[in-house]
């Protein structure tokens, strides 16, 4: 059995920790099924990205009237579109496979780990063994058990990215994040989409007025079904029909589609790597239990990224990666801080957002609320955006920022002035001490914590 100081599990963040242990002089081992690079550059975050952006540009096309400009979208090539994105990806994966096979004191086995005994892991058969672990294994699609919907074949965050031919149709289970963003990518490309939602809004973690918002704008270009459950997916000689029931009056209907596509979730990669047995706990979801140095329940056992599933957005991941690298290998006791971790919806409206929603700051602050209209500056009025807005959630007496909302163009571009004053201290002064450009959309940010009151 080989011993290792550290051995990562996951190439996502876990590259970060590989990195880090490395230029300690630590003998690594990195463990990792792939593709190299974990979800993000593969799977999530990039490829989604690519394919998004140019249905931006088509639904700028599409709007351009409301500026008096007479604009006409001939084609959309969705193979080139398509395989652009694929060419991204492959490079990236070659570029990561380069540099990992140039890594000293590096050993890199490729393959599903499993725990087998303490801090002992089996790759292939081989069992190796590390002084420290760290878990960086991430998440897949969470699939419902709807019944016929194996049998019948669905299409993923994962598995669209290999779509050939542009569907005529797609009716998408779940409008979270995942589900609004790609209804918004198919739809751009022309395909005809319907989503379910059980909830009674879209995008249920975003505040109640964003996510109505969002339903308005999305539903001028597709169907949307709130308070409706997926039952049965059946195959059709056409596609396959989907029915589902209304959780509030029972009502039932059929769907018909090409394809059927399933965004309801995440789950943890913890089963995969059955770490219970070295210990390890995991919660009723199955995502393992971490304090707020990243340690789980077991000692120099760290799970950093979608694992643990506290914030499950890159950017914290490569935070909480960095965290964990440091307690591990320094001997300190540095605590991931969540308090300022944005997140962006790549959806058409965009939506951004940092800190507390309204309902859950009027829990435990005294708060004041303020919102501000792009419409009401000088350049959302130049660029005709009448429905978008940022809201303020504010400590009505400290006046620091608790939370900070956008549904619009560039969201997440303007939330960043938030998060950096938050990170800074938080108080309103970070930001309206600053001089801002006039006229630009950054005068929203602070227009929105001019007219806090109460609400």
């Amino acid at each position: 059995m080989k011993n290792y100081d550290a051995i990562v599990v996951g190439s996502g963040c876990g590259m970060l920790i590989v990195d880090e242990a490395l230029s300690h002089g630590l003998k690594v081992a990195l463990v990792d099924e792939g593709p190299l690079g974990g979800t993000c550059p593969n799977l999530g975050c990039i490829p989604s990205k690519i394919l998004i952006y140019p249905a931006d540009r088509i639904v700028e096309i599409e709007e351009a009237r409301k500026l008096g400009i007479e604009a006409k979208l001939i084609r959309v090539d969705f193979q080139s579109i398509m395989e652009r994105m694929r060419r991204s990806v492959r490079k990236n994966q070659n570029h990561i496979r380069e540099a990992i096979s140039q890594l000293k004191n590096l050993d890199f086995y490729k393959g599903e780990g499993h725990v087998v005994g303490e801090y002992t892991i089996s790759v292939n058969g081989e069992e190796i063994r590390g002084e420290k672990i760290f878990l960086a294994s991430g998440s897949r699609p969470l699939i419902p058990p709807i019944k016929g919907l194996e049998s019948t074949g669905y299409l993923t965050n994962e598995t669209v990215l290999g779509l050939k031919e542009r569907p005529e149709s797609v009716v998408i289970i779940g409008g979270g994040y995942v589900g609004v963003e790609y209804g918004h990518f198919l739809a751009a490309m022309g395909s005809r989409v319907t989503i379910l939602e059980m909830a009674d809004r879209l995008v249920l973690a975003e505040e109640p007025e964003i996510a109505a918002l969002l339903k308005k704008a999305l539903g001028r270009r597709m169907e949307i079904y709130l308070n409706t459950q997926a039952e049965e997916v059946r195959r059709e000689e056409n596609g396959v029909g989907v029915l589902v029931k209304n959780i509030k009056t029972g009502a039932r209907r059929e769907l018909k589609a090409q394809k059927v596509m399933v965004a309801v979730g995440r789950r943890s990669n913890a089963d995969l790597l059955k770490v219970e047995n070295t210990g390890v706990e995991t919660d009723k979801r199955g995502f393992i239990k971490v304090n707020g140095y990243l340690e789980t329940s077991k000692k120099n056992i760290f799970a950093v990224g979608d694992v643990n599933g506290r914030e499950m957005f890159t950017h914290a991941a490569n935070r909480e990666a960095a965290v964990a690298a440091h307690n591990a290998l320094h001997g300190g006791k540095l605590k991931m801080d969540y308090h300022a971790v944005p997140h962006a919806v790549y959806s058409c409206p965009r939506i951004a957002a940092v800190g507390l929603t309204e309902g859950q700051a009027r829990a435990h602050h005294d708060i004041v609320v303020g919102k501000a209209r792009y419409s009401d500056v000088a350049k959302g009025e130049a660029m005709m955006e009448r429905e978008g807005f940022t809201k303020a959630v504010v400590a009505r007496n400290s006046r620091k920022i608790l939370g900070f909302h956008i549904i619009g163009p560039c969201a997440p571009i303007l939330i960043q002035e938030v998060v950096n004053a938050m990170q800074s201290g938080g108080h309103m002064g970070e930001i309206n001490d600053g001089i801002h450009i006039h006229p630009a959309l950054p005068e929203l940010i602070q227009l929105a914590l001019s007219n806090l009151e109460e609400s």
